[in-house]
């Protein structure tokens, strides 16, 4: 298979593996949605992680692929393409991108997908569809606008350059840069911290935080009330606040 789902203690790992550069055909596409999709209804996964491997994260679209589709094709498959990186983005759970090599056009549009992004210091992002006389078509305008901003965001989609993982950790495009070789420890270490906490209040958290993002603010703040709210009827809600109260902070077990 082009993209397996691995779980262990509650992490399940999204792994692209389609040699050499991990290029994300249209089965690719399809098998990140189906396992999105997955990941987000089975109870024994509660955090995510996006891999590459080793080497490389994902280098971009199957652009010999994509050479052989007129407009007719792509009006078609663009929405599925879209929809294949949204699910992704609305996994329930919390997601992490290991980001290893490149991430590059539907690379970086992936890894812009998860909540939190480690890099390696090898790795190297960028959206350069501009170079292919496009623009990125997986959530690129869109997502990476929100994460750094339009005048970078611009920047990076009007040239197509590339930039390493410091620059990217200087302009907040991924969130923590650690040593090649320590990228996936890392990111496991960031998502098992997460898999022991309480899953519906971390789905809360998700929902309220993105639902906010893309509506005006007391919208957002209705959001936020109902599941704040709702919470109140969890026994994970029950049990943090017992575990407050007899015990102290930050001692509470969710599993």
């Amino acid at each position: 298979m082009t993209v397996t789902l691995e779980v262990s203690d509650g992490v399940g790992t999204i792994r692209l593996d389609r040699p050499p550069m991990n290029a994300l055909d249209i089965a690719v596409q399809d098998r990140l949605r189906e396992l999105a999709e997955e990941a987000g209804r089975r109870d024994d996964v509660r955090a995510v992680i996006l891999y590459g491997g080793e080497k490389v994260f994902a280098a971009g679209a199957d652009i010999k692929e994509m050479r052989a589709m007129d407009h007719a094709a792509m009006v078609v498959r663009s929405r599925a393409l879209q929809e294949s990186f949204t699910a992704v983005a609305r996994i329930p759970k919390p997601v992490v991108a290991a980001v290893t090599g490149y991430a590059l056009g539907g690379g970086c549009e992936l890894a812009l997908c998860a909540d939190f992004r480690i890099a390696g210091s090898n790795a190297k992002l960028g959206q350069p569809e501009i170079l292919l006389g496009l623009i990125p078509g997986a959530g690129g305008t869109q997502r990476l606008a929100r994460l750094v901003g339009p005048s970078k965001a611009k920047d990076l989609i009007f040239t197509g350059r590339q930039v390493k993982a410091d620059e990217a950790l200087a302009m907040g495009l991924v969130d923590r840069v650690v040593p090649a070789a320590e990228v996936y420890e890392q990111a496991h270490a960031w998502a098992a911290r997460l898999a022991r906490g309480p899953a519906l209040a971390l789905r809360a958290a998700k929902e309220s935080v993105d639902a906010g993002l893309e509506t005006d603010i007391d919208t957002g703040l209705t959001v936020e009330r109902n599941w704040f709210a709702g919470l109140f009827a969890t026994e994970d809600r029950e049990r943090g606040m017992r575990s407050f109260v007899e015990e102290g902070p930050g001692k509470a077990r969710f599993l």
